[in-house]
């Protein structure tokens, strides 16, 4: 405290960024330091003391922050981050050296905003070891929801702003200046000044001391463990919670807008029992005294793990028993498991450097799933994660602009970039097939020898690859996994059966044309007739021939002769069979002898061999035509997306060929609907209700008039009552769609009821059903109007993508609106 009124006349000053950058200056400090990856190492910084004070009302905030910083190395700079809007007080910034008590001050202060780095350069050599750097600073609470930033909400009709932090990738650097890479562990003592008495405040830590001075208070929070700058948080706003305890006592809280505490038991309940199943299988206990989860109305991604303080989307951790879907449920399931893991995978163990990105993302999204099928084994999870993951790596790793999982990070702006689809979902894809191909036992136990050895500091790709050569005794596993991880792609596997023999060849495959330039040590499994005789071989060559003689003996019947590859989508490749194969193949999913998954890597393997040109449209559409009887999720999930596709090319291409289709997609989708029906019904499962809603949606999307029709009669109803039982949560999305294929530019009415709803509901989900449907509308002008309200003031920021949900035929509107 002190210390703010030590410095408090520089908060006076309005010197301009111009001058702070040059103040003192004969010759430029910054010259050795510009364009470098990283900063220099001659000073580590070890504790930060930060006082914050945040102007809610100016959006603005002032505070100094005091480091203990190490000096390893003779040098009279200290170089660290500073974004360019954060503005640094020059006469505030001093060294001091606890040995001798000799302050070092008035350092020459130059900025080079383009690499957001801040170099002090004192007049003489700072002395080795522990010394303590102090500065002041100013900045705005931005609207960009990054850095310290300002949300809005509604409270008794009245606009308020919250503050809250969003630092990851590279963003703690806006709100105070820092060593902002993840390597530069520290301790972190927070403290929040001046903050109006009725708000809440957030951070990492447990409060420590609370001071009321009038209406005004301040905070000082207990001492962090070390953490890397990117997981700091504070949250400051109204809010309401709920509470509970671990059996080791651990406290979780769940915070929300005033009013909306009871739409975070779903969440509470989750989390208190994910944190104890993260806790036995990493053999390691949750490592603070706390965990707050915050709903937050404006956030830029789904949530964000920050140590014992992790931030939400209000859709991602809310659920309203009566108006949330099934859906919705397990989002906020897979959302808060995956920010536990980072507890674990991320806080105590972090990625030395942005490359290795993926063994935060990869690892929490794969663990999110084991989560998951412990608290929810009804959801068949896992039947789940080849659509929802291995799918979608597949799709976009097979474009010749992919990268590889571990990408060369030269420039913080770099890092944004690598925050995507390979980190994520090709990540955990990978970490699947390793899981597979070792053991789980083995996995698990060499995942907890992991966490141990690397817990409160950084890890590379390879420490990881060393702990399992180690635990599971496969001494090639770096070897097989830099195949993986190093290059960019993945193989399609050729197979033929000629002889009794199988002959596999392995090509990268690409949207664009596969090529043999490219090669993987993959492991493989395969199975003939059933899943007892289940064979597992590691492929190291370009081709290879399997004598299956042995298999073929064991079959007596024909319809039983059918060979599936990669068994369970474990593995992160696709296969093209031969005609033969292919054709038994198919008579096995119309007669139910492949697994669920199976049924989905076929139907999926097929869709993309067709995109790259190396199947018939007509072939596609004979082998959809097997799903015909299909009422399984993720293969119905799957059929969906891929109809959708299949429409749009047709569309373009042959137009006049597209009431066949249509009329060919309907049949294949109504023994589904005829099966669920549009009401739920008594004891069914999680999956059927999510169905039900696909395939609604799906049929009003396609024309077919009886959905439609019937679709409206609901949302009628739903009009006139909103808790009617004949609009259930998750067949809204189905009559919203379905409402606006009937809304021409001549009446709007459907659009205007939609928009009310908008209007009139407090719930995020709801919000966000409404906006996708919106631009289904098949009437241009109604797309282009849709359009115009994703960017009004009605919808927040991170929620406009959602209104690009656009029809066929409001493509080139949208694409005209865009430009």
């Amino acid at each position: 405290m002190n210390l703010l009124k030590k410095c408090s006349s520089c908060f006076r000053k309005k010197t301009d960024a111009a001058s702070t950058s040059t103040s003192h200056q004969l010759s430029d400090p910054t010259t050795d330091f510009k364009g470098q990856p990283r900063l220099p190492t001659f000073a580590v910084p070890k504790r930060y003391d930060i006082q914050l004070k945040p102007d809610l009302a100016a959006c603005k905030f002032q505070g100094i922050v005091s480091i203990v910083v190490d000096i390893v190395a003779d040098t009279r700079f200290i170089v660290l981050n500073a974004a360019a809007q954060l503005h640094i007080n020059s006469d505030s910034v001093y060294f001091s050296d606890p040995n001798s008590n000799k302050v070092f001050e008035k350092p020459k202060v130059g900025k080079v905003e383009a690499d957001e780095i801040l170099v002090l350069e004192f007049s003489e050599t700072l002395p080795k070891g522990m010394g303590v750097l102090t500065i002041g600073f100013e900045g705005v609470l931005n609207d960009k929801m990054k850095g310290f930033y300002i949300s809005t909400y509604d409270h008794n009709g009245e606009k308020k702003n919250m503050a809250v932090t969003q630092f990851e990738p590279a963003y703690a650097r806006q709100c105070f200046p820092c060593w902002d890479e993840p390597s530069f562990k520290a301790k972190f003592n927070i403290t929040l000044l001046d903050v109006p008495s009725e708000l809440v405040t957030l951070s990492n830590m447990p409060v420590d001391e609370e001071e009321l001075n009038g209406n005004l208070k301040t905070v000082y929070y207990q001492e962090s463990p070390v953490m890397s700058t990117y997981l700091v948080a504070v949250v400051i706003g109204l809010f309401d919670y709920i509470e509970d305890h671990t059996p080791d006592g651990i406290k979780v809280r769940v915070y929300s807008q005033v009013g909306k505490a009871n739409q975070g038991k779903f969440a509470l309940h989750v989390a208190l029992q994910t944190l104890g199943f993260y806790k036995d299988y990493f053999q390691m206990p949750y490592s603070l005294p706390k965990l707050d989860m915050v709903a937050i109305p404006d956030f830029a991604f789904g949530a964000m793990e920050n140590y014992g303080l992790v931030t939400y989307r209000e859709t991602d951790l809310l659920f309203d028993d009566h108006h949330s879907a099934a859906a919705n449920k397990q989002r906020v399931a897979t959302v808060v498991a995956h920010e536990l893991a980072h507890q674990w995978f991320g806080n105590l163990v972090t990625m030395e450097w942005w490359t290795d990105l993926w063994l935060n993302e990869g690892f929490a999204t794969w663990m999110s799933y084991m989560a998951k099928d412990k608290l929810f084994p009804e959801w068949k999870i896992w039947t789940q994660f080849f659509d929802h993951e291995s799918s979608e790596g597949l799709r976009l790793d097979g474009l010749a602009e992919s990268h590889p999982i571990e990408v060369e990070v030269n420039h913080a702006s770099e890092i944004d970039e690598i925050f995507d689809t390979i980190s994520y979902k090709k990540g955990a894809s990978i970490i699947q097939m390793l899981n597979g191909y070792v053991g789980g036992p083995q996995f698990q136990n060499s995942l907890a020898t992991y966490i141990k050895r690397h817990a409160w500091s950084n890890a590379r790709t390879n420490d990881l690859w060393a702990v399992l050569k180690e635990e599971c005794n496969e001494p090639t596993i770096d070897k097989i996994m830099n195949s993986w991880t190093k290059q960019e792609g993945y193989p399609v596997l050729s197979v033929k059966m000629k002889n009794q023999t199988l002959e596999i060849k392995q090509s990268r495959f690409l949207y664009a044309g596969s090529h043999d330039r490219c090669q993987w040590i993959i492991p493989i499994t395969y199975c003939c007739g059933d899943y007892d005789s289940l064979i597992s071989l590691l492929m190291e060559k370009k081709s290879e021939t399997y004598d299956i003689k042995d298999l073929l003996s064991n079959i007596t019947d024909p319809a039983r002769s059918w060979i599936k590859l990669n068994v369970e989508q474990i593995g992160f490749f696709r296969v093209k069979y031969d005609d033969g194969l292919a054709a038994k193949l198919r008579y096995a999913i119309e007669h139910k002898c492949l697994s669920v998954t199976d049924r989905l890597g076929i139907l999926d393997d097929s869709f993309a061999l067709c995109m790259a040109r190396e199947m018939s449209l007509t072939s596609l559409l004979t082998f959809m035509a097997a799903y015909r009887e299909e009422l399984e999720h993720t293969v119905l999930s799957n059929l969906i997306k891929i109809i959708g596709k299949i429409e749009r090319i047709v569309a373009d291409a042959r137009p006049e060929l597209m009431n066949y289709i249509k009329q060919f997609f309907i049949g294949l989708l109504l023994p589904a609907a005829a099966n669920f029906g549009w009401d739920p019904k008594q004891g069914e499962s999680h999956l059927d209700a999510m169905s039900r809603g696909d395939i609604f949606t799906a049929l009003a999307v396609l024309g077919h008039e009886e959905t439609i029709n019937e679709a409206n009669s609901r949302f009628n109803a739903f009009l006139n009552d909103r808790n009617t039982p004949l609009l259930h949560p998750d067949i809204r999305k189905a009559a919203y769609v379905a409402v606006m294929q009937k809304v021409t530019s001549s009446n709007k009415a459907g659009l205007e009821s939609l928009l009310k709803v908008y209007r009139e509901t407090d719930l995020s989900q709801e919000k966000t059903r409404i906006l996708g449907s919106l631009a289904s509308c098949p009437d241009e002008s109604v797309v282009y109007e849709a359009l115009n309200f994703a960017l009004s003031s009605e919808v927040r920021k991170q929620d406009a993508v959602f209104g690009l949900a656009v029809s066929k035929e409001g493509r080139e509107v949208a694409w005209k609106w865009l430009k």
